[in-house]
């Protein structure tokens, strides 16, 4: 049922492509990749079939938000690797290396960085106190509805603005590859995101990202085997072929190509160590697992998956240098610009990685990254879409409008119309950002959640005269901070509007927002003599207790 109606809604996208290409007046594409579309087909298919069997597994809230939380700590560590090798970090960061070289593995090394921190810090305690997200943790000994109208606004920025980067890599995978146009790509995108939630919640994305994830690293693994093997297994050799073959010869390999300054430097690499122990949709996959233990292990066993993955990303960019030549119109096109003649990448630069498995290993391996590729996509907007419902379904809906007195069949309900209209949000906002490299997308919402989410959830679990006043004007400042200042900063302000220099001159802005969300709420704090500021520290002790033992957690993810 669930594949007819899934093939019902996309038949006509493909039979109207150049249809919609000539609305759209896109042309830089190329002939249908009919490999890719049926490897494709074969994953979409096999993982709505997945989708089918957690369907019939889902008989309450726990369910759909956890899996039923009896998920082993190998399994959720190899999902929680599929949920984080994104397109942004499998597209972004190798087409970053393509264009900057040595400056675009500040973004491999700071995703991978932040691991340590969800693990020392964040896992075991996160277990124990929560039940679905991670407003659980922050609002278990504060008052619970303005945390939780904090933290589901914050959620929400972060996953729509980590959903827009997986949508656009996805349309311009499909528009390259399947010679469809970019609107019947989101769109195609939108539909399958909203299948997989709608109908088989938790355990259907774990058990997508986990299939998706030993795909990926297989696949990735043999384009960097053959760039290798090429430079003979020498990755000096490797770097010098580079050197030769970009435009920019020895400057690839020196700092300032990407990030222009320290202080962008440091502010990147804050947002994306401190971000990941903030990221929502990573934050809930902690509670599929039935123990502290697990989720310890599922950090350790993600950590090695993902240290692996990105090494790859490293010779993946700069193998794309070495193979993809700029007078091959494969890769390729001549296009005049105000007057000059310039070369621009089929499919835009993002699609490097893409491009490098045709050239290494011809049509084959080029159909299996690209459906590889769109798996990571759609593994990856199926889990942030289930954390976003699950915003608005139990943190605002259940816990704020209806003051925990909702029935398991309301929440649901709410949880898949958030679905629904999350989906279309993706579509709209995969449209207005189209042109943006996906990577550098997600890292502002890394910036949105290490200057919002990280320091509330810190504060909450380690300090005890936090109060709610505190958490709350804390995060909010953290939060509208980054905001602010992403908008007028050069990323927004000179790309986006058009004006000739940002207001605020850094391209990231957690270097600033992160201390000011923890002073914030730390003044506040200490200026709170409220009656529920007493009632606030007085929690502390019993939620610390919890936190290190666990003593009391198996029996509330029961209820």
């Amino acid at each position: 049922m669930y594949i007819k109606t899934i093939l019902y809604f996309i038949s006509p996208i493909f039979a109207n492509a150049a249809y919609a290409d000539a609305l759209t007046g896109d042309v830089q594409r190329q002939a249908t990749n009919w490999t890719a579309i049926v490897m494709f087909f074969v994953f979409v298919g096999s993982t709505l079939l997945i989708t089918k069997w957690a369907a019939r597994q889902n008989r309450s809230a726990k369910d759909f938000y956890t899996g039923g939380g009896g998920i082993s700590g190998t399994q959720n560590g190899l999902a929680i690797a599929g949920d984080y090798m994104s397109a942004a970090s499998f597209l972004g960061i190798s087409a970053m290396v393509f264009t900057s070289g040595y400056d675009g593995l500040i973004y491999s090394t700071g995703f991978l960085v932040g691991w340590p921190v969800v693990l020392f810090l964040v896992a075991e305690r996160l277990r124990n106190l929560g039940r679905y997200t991670f407003s659980d943790v922050a609002a278990y000994r504060l008052k619970q509805t303005p945390v939780r109208v904090f933290s589901a606004a914050g959620s929400l920025l972060v996953v729509i603005l980590y959903l827009i980067a997986q949508v656009v890599g996805a349309g311009k995978l499909i528009q390259l590859l399947f010679g469809m146009s970019y609107l019947s790509a989101v769109i195609l995108v939108g539909v399958l995101m909203v299948a997989y939630v709608l109908f088989g919640g938790m355990l259907a994305t774990t058990w997508v990202q986990m299939i998706k994830a030993v795909l990926l690293l297989g696949g990735a693994t043999l384009m960097a085997f053959f760039v290798l093997q090429h430079a003979g297994f020498n990755l000096e050799t490797m770097f010098g072929q580079a050197v030769s073959a970009h435009e920019k010869g020895e400057a690839i390999m020196s700092p300032g190509g990407l990030v222009k300054n320290p202080v962008d430097a440091l502010s990147l690499g804050f947002a994306l160590m401190f971000g990941t122990a903030g990221l929502p949709h990573i934050l809930m996959r902690f509670f599929t697992v039935p123990d502290a233990r697990e989720a310890r292990k599922s950090v350790v066993v993600a950590t090695g998956l993902i240290g692996y993955f990105y090494l790859l990303t490293i010779i993946i960019g700069f193998g794309a240098i070495i193979f993809l030549s700029r007078d091959n119109p494969q890769f390729f096109t001549q296009v005049f610009k105000e007057g000059k003649s310039v070369y621009e990448m089929v499919g835009g630069t993002n699609m490097a990685a893409v491009h490098l498995a045709g050239a290494t290993g011809g049509d084959l391996l080029l159909g299996f990254i690209s459906a590889v590729a769109f798996a990571t996509i759609l593994a990856v907007v199926a889990g942030l879409t289930l954390s976003g419902a699950s915003a608005v379904s139990h943190d605002l809906y259940a816990s704020v409008i209806r003051k925990g007195k909702a029935t398991q069949h309301e929440e649901m309900r709410v949880s898949k119309a958030a679905t629904l209209a999350l989906g279309i949000a993706a579509i709209v906002f995969g449209m207005a950002f189209e042109n943006q490299n996906v990577a550098f997308m997600v890292g502002l919402a890394f910036a949105l959640a290490a200057s919002a989410n990280f320091p509330v959830l810190m504060l909450s679990m380690f300090w005890k005269g936090l109060t709610t006043r505190g958490a709350i004007a804390g995060g909010f400042a953290g939060l509208l901070g980054a905001l602010v200042l992403i908008v007028l900063g050069p990323t927004v302000w000179v790309s986006v509007l058009h004006h000739d220099k940002p207001v605020f001159p850094y391209g990231n802005p957690a270097l600033f927002t992160i201390p000011l969300a923890f002073i914030v709420a730390w003044l506040v704090s200490l200026a709170d003599k409220s009656e529920q500021a007493g009632c606030d520290k007085a929690g502390f002790d019993a939620q610390y207790v919890r936190s290190m033992t666990g003593v009391g957690a198996a029996e509330a993810s029961d209820h």
